[in-house]
C-alpha cells in the first residue's frame, strides 16, 4: 500500500523556556492509501496537534510531513493553503454552515470561492450530498436538518472538490449515539467503497472501531497501534481503551 501521508520525527513545542509545553515528541507515522485511521488518546495527548500539522494548519517544531509524496515544510504558506484547499477535506466537531445557505449551496461554497463555476460546483457538491443520503434535503437550511444531516453537509463540502484525504476532528463529537454511529459508518464507506484516505481523532472507543487502525498517543507519543478488521473488534478496543 502506498503511503498517502507519512511524518518524520514529528515535534511540536508551544512557547519557550520554563513555560514551554511540548505537545508532540517525534511521531513517527505512515497512513497508506484509502487507509482509515483513528487516532485516540486522553485530552492534551496530542491528537488534534497531530491533524493539524499533517493538514498544514500549523507548522512543526521539528521533523516532517509529507503529503502525496510532497514534503509541506518546504513550501511557503501560499503554497500550503492551495495543497489544503486541492488535496485535503476537513471536517470538525462543529458543522461551520452558513445559515442562510441551503445544504447545496453550503457543499458548493468552497469550490465557487476557489473558481468553479457555479454550475460544476452545484453538480459536485449535489453527487457528494447524494451519496451521503441527503438526495431529499439539498434545499433545506442547516436550521431544517438535524445535527446528524448537518454534520453529513459538512462532510459532502469535505469530499466535493475530490480530495486525497479526509481529516476528521471529533467528528461525532457533537452528536447523540445513534448519529455518531451513521456518521462513523458514512466515513467508513468513503474508505473502503470510494477509496478515500481517512484520518480522524476521536476520544470515543466505539467510534474509532470503525476504523482500519487505531493510534493510541499518549503524553505526545505513540503508545500503541491497534490494526482492525471492521466493527466486530469493538470490544477489543474497548478493552484496549480501559
Amino acid at each position: 500500500m502506498e503511503s498517502m501521508v507519512v511524518t518524520e520525527n514529528l515535534t511540536k513545542v508551544y512557547g519557550k523556556g520554563e513555560t514551554a509545553v511540548t505537545a508532540l515528541k517525534g511521531i513517527n507515522l505512515s497512513i497508506g492509501q484509502g487507509e482509515f485511521v483513528a487516532v485516540m488518546g486522553p485530552s492534551g495527548c496530542g491528537k488534534s496537534t497531530l491533524l493539524y500539522l499533517i493538514g498544514g494548519l500549523d507548522r512543526p517544531t521539528e521533523g516532517k510531513v509529507y503529503l502525496d509524496g510532497q514534503e509541506l515544510s518546504t513550501l511557503t504558506d501560499n503554497q500550503v493553503t492551495e495543497i489544503r484547499r486541492r488535496k485535503m477535506g476537513f471536517v470538525f466537531q462543529f458543522y461551520n454552515l452558513i445559515p442562510v445557505l441551503s445544504a447545496l449551496e453550503n457543499a458548493a461554497l468552497p469550490m465557487i470561492l476557489d473558481g468553479v463555476p457555479v454550475a460544476r460546483a452545484h453538480e459536485r457538491a449535489r453527487l457528494w450530498l447524494e451519496r451521503v443520503g441527503l438526495s431529499d434535503r439539498l434545499d433545506h437550511r442547516p436550521a431544517e436538518l438535524s445535527g446528524g444531516q448537518q454534520q453529513r453537509v459538512a462532510i459532502a463540502r469535505a469530499l466535493a472538490h475530490e480530495p486525497l484525504i479526509i481529516l476528521a476532528d471529533e467528528p461525532t463529537g457533537n452528536l447523540d449515539s445513534r448519529a455518531g454511529d451513521e456518521i462513523a459508518t458514512l466515513l467508513r464507506q468513503i474508505s473502503s467503497e470510494w477509496g478515500r484516505t481517512i484520518l480522524m481523532v476521536t476520544h470515543d472507543p466505539r467510534i474509532a472501531a470503525y476504523a482500519d487502525r487505531i493510534v493510541f498517543l499518549k503524553d505526545g507519543k505513540i503508545v500503541d497501534q491497534t490494526h482492525l478488521n471492521g466493527n466486530a473488534q469493538e470490544g477489543r478496543i474497548n478493552e484496549a481503551d480501559s
